[in-house]
């Protein structure tokens, strides 16, 4: 299966503030749509996060798109809203520790984000895709399918309406000749 990832416009927040699930506008989506219709395939199926910021682009891009909560951003909890360096230091240091699991308070952890976003992408059909997402939601889905270190996909760097493409194999599938497993999945590019 293809999947198309898209990453939504940038968020219209003064730099430095922590916004993760927070509802929050964002630049016109009609440029990057104009941009972006014409990299995805003809009658590819479109879901988005239901957050404004990836679902005025997916509006844009066709409409209606389908929405799937699973595909929203990572809850900061109480965290959402303020600026990073308001956040108690203690707090920030104990993520930094534990990124996988630390929890921010009324938050989730990435772990449970991960959860959300494999569980997502597992129960998708077809034989391709586009999802207008979040880069927390990119990075855990290309983390999990390309089987990357945690330090090396957390840091995935994802510009505003980027298109990824990944490809999932489909399980059971060998190659003939060697009969060894196809990977999980192939990154065809990334920050399109």
């Amino acid at each position: 299966m293809q999947l198309f990832l898209i990453r939504h416009p940038r968020p219209l927040l003064d730099a430095g503030i922590c916004y993760g699930q927070l509802d929050v506008e964002a630049e016109d989506p009609q440029p990057l749509a104009e941009r972006l219709r014409p990299l995805l395939p003809a009658e590819t199926p479109l879901i988005a996060s239901p957050l404004r910021r990836a679902r005025g682009l997916a509006d844009a891009l066709q409409r209606p798109p389908l929405l799937d909560s699973r595909l929203m951003e990572i809850n900061f909890g109480q965290w959402e809203g303020q600026r990073w360096e308001q956040i108690d230091r203690r707090l920030l240091d104990a993520w930094a520790a534990d990124v996988l699991h630390f929890v921010p308070p009324d938050g989730e952890s990435v772990a449970a984000l991960q959860a959300r976003v494999v569980d997502c992408l597992a129960s998708l059909r077809g034989e391709r895709v586009a999802l207008v997402t979040h880069a927390g939601v990119i990075r855990c889905a290309l983390g999990h399918w390309l089987q990357l270190p945690l330090a090396e996909w957390s840091r995935l760097t994802l510009d505003f309406g980027s298109l990824t493409l990944l490809e999932i194999a489909r399980a059971g599938n060998q190659q003939a000749a060697t009969d060894a497993p196809i990977p999980a999945a192939i990154l065809h590019y990334h920050n399109r």
